[in-house]
């Protein structure tokens, strides 16, 4: 009876040692953020040269009819 007790014992201390039971040894890992990085510099007035150039073709269009 004891031998099965001391089975038992061991088997449940075998148990939670492969189970995660670290003992505090180890820390769980930290993740840092992404770091997003936006380009600042571009005027919002890049938005308005496209149409302002279409405008510009159209108009010349119709100058030389």
């Amino acid at each position: 009876m004891k031998k099965i007790a001391l089975a038992a014992a061991l088997s449940m201390a075998a148990t939670t040692a492969f189970a995660g039971g670290h003992g505090g040894k180890y820390k769980e890992p930290v993740i840092e953020p992404a770091v997003v990085v936006e380009d600042v510099k571009s005027s919002s007035a890049s938005g308005i040269i496209v149409p302002l150039m279409v405008l510009l073709v159209i108009a010349a269009a119709a100058a030389s009819r």
